[in-house]
């Protein structure tokens, strides 16, 4: 066994401002959700191998999520930033004094990896053309970010997407740069945000270096601009914008924008930059619906190995969270990260318990005289009847969707629901809840008609 001993401010400079770089580059790419609750608590820690770098967290759980996720996009990071670096070690930080010592086999020198390509993008290795889940809503803008991604001449060039923030448009952005790579390894690819772009363009004129910025953006085979709408009023970097773009699609390159809104609404940014992206291929990601973001929760689900989510938690979820994606796919790392943390199952009370806020902001105050109408409604019978002593199939199922639904989608108690159902006992609501999820289970016509009365009276 070797022992070595690191100390407290042995993190070398040039470390420390990478790690600065790229902290700011995993919010913009993350999401503010994200990178608060996994990124963020992140710290450098000591080392005393000057081609290694040691990130801490404070617990075994965020270690595992963090090393699962982000292992292979912090090593890039790194590997961009200083080339020195050579491997990423994500570990638990200790709550030890400042003197560590750092325990490992002894073990042969490994072979030197090879050099990672200067213009190598540091791509989210989550976000591929796999993981993205297609409906209606953005299927046009999936199906140009894969054709862009195709070796051989492009089909067309610039690629424009826009939509709100979370919608995917940088997941599409870091799958292309994926699949190009995959299909073309020597290509040079480059990634960058508007911000970042404007930030390299006014260092690169301080350091009298506007011929090397040029020269490498304009030599890429696959040029990525995220944000575009960072630059809206900025001459000079505009200026630049427009003669690297003129440039690429001039050479036949590849070219992807992305923004918050058409080339057209796009304030502050030159006529001539967008009648220049207005030439290429212009495609929006619209709002999700609530089976999108169903169906995002079943894909996420089905990643994460020995997780259990009931399915009326995950309805839960897709109807309440209506923002954007990344809200919805946070809302079930937070829930599933809470129940491992506690060891609690989940459950709609412990959803509704973790989640609180998230899940009621932005939804309407729903009454239980509303559902008793809508349910009354959808089986062609009068509000009364639900609140009767009558026992009929045809009367008391509708009643048992109906407290099903008081319980699901009011914050109103057992008690008081079973009063509004004609003075019934809380023990008689109980049994309709879990009667209804039962049969939610088995009768395709039951969910089916649970779904629809959920969808109008939320909607």
């Amino acid at each position: 066994m070797a022992v070595s001993v690191a100390r407290d401010g042995g993190v070398p400079g040039e470390v420390l401002n990478a790690w600065a770089r790229i902290r700011k580059n995993l919010r913009e790419s993350a999401g503010a959700r994200l990178f608060e609750q996994w990124l963020k608590p992140i710290e450098l820690g000591d080392s005393d191998d000057a081609t290694a770098v040691r990130l801490t967290l404070p617990s075994a759980f965020t270690a595992n999520w963090v090393r699962n996720h982000y292992a292979d996009r912090l090593l890039q990071e790194f590997r961009h930033a200083v080339p020195a670096i050579r491997a990423v070690s994500i570990e638990v930080r200790s709550a030890a004094a400042p003197v560590r010592a750092i325990v490992a086999e002894e073990k042969p020198e490994p072979a030197k990896p090879a050099a990672v390509p200067a213009d190598r993008p540091a791509l989210d290795s989550r976000l591929t053309f796999d993981r993205f889940v297609v409906d209606a809503s953005n299927r046009v803008a999936f199906n140009a970010a894969r054709a862009l991604a195709e070796p051989g001449v492009p089909r067309f060039s610039p690629l424009f997407l826009h939509s709100a923030t979370g919608l995917g448009k940088t997941h599409l952005m870091h799958a292309i740069g994926h699949a190009y790579l995959a299909a073309v390894p020597d290509a040079r690819v480059i990634l960058m945000s508007a911000e970042r772009f404007m930030f390299e363009f006014v260092a690169a004129i301080r350091a009298n270096d506007t011929h090397g910025f040029k020269n490498r953006l304009r030599s890429a085979d696959l040029l990525m601009i995220d944000d575009l709408h960072f630059i809206s009023g900025k001459k000079p970097t505009q200026d630049e914008f427009f003669h690297t773009i003129n440039e690429l699609t001039a050479a036949g390159k590849r070219l992807v924008i992305t923004a918050d809104r058409h080339p057209h609404g796009l304030d502050d940014v030159e006529a001539r930059i967008v009648s220049r992206l207005s030439m290429g291929l212009v495609a929006d990601i619209k709002a999700p619906n609530a089976e999108l973001r169903r169906a995002l929760l079943d894909h996420r689900l089905g990643e994460l190995a020995d997780v259990k989510v009931p399915s009326d938690v995950l309805d839960l979820l897709a109807l309440k969270i209506t923002g954007s994606l990344r809200e919805v796919e946070g809302a079930l790392n937070r829930l599933v990260a809470y129940a491992q943390l506690t060891g609690e199952a989940i459950d709609l009370d412990f959803a509704q318990a973790t989640l609180g806020d998230v899940l009621r902001g932005g939804t309407k105050r729903i009454t239980i005289d509303e559902i008793q109408r809508a349910v009354s409604a959808h089986y062609d019978l009068k509000p009364v009847d639900l609140v009767s002593a009558r026992r009929a199939v045809v009367v008391a199922r509708p009643r048992q969707i109906a407290m099903y639904l008081a319980k699901r989608l009011t914050t109103r108690s057992l008690p008081e629901i079973g009063r509004k159902f004609g003075g019934r006992d809380h023990s008689t609501v109980i049994h309709a809840v879990r009667r209804i999820e039962e049969l939610r289970g088995s009768d395709h016509e039951i969910d089916g008609a649970v779904k629809a009365l959920i969808r109008q009276l939320e909607g």
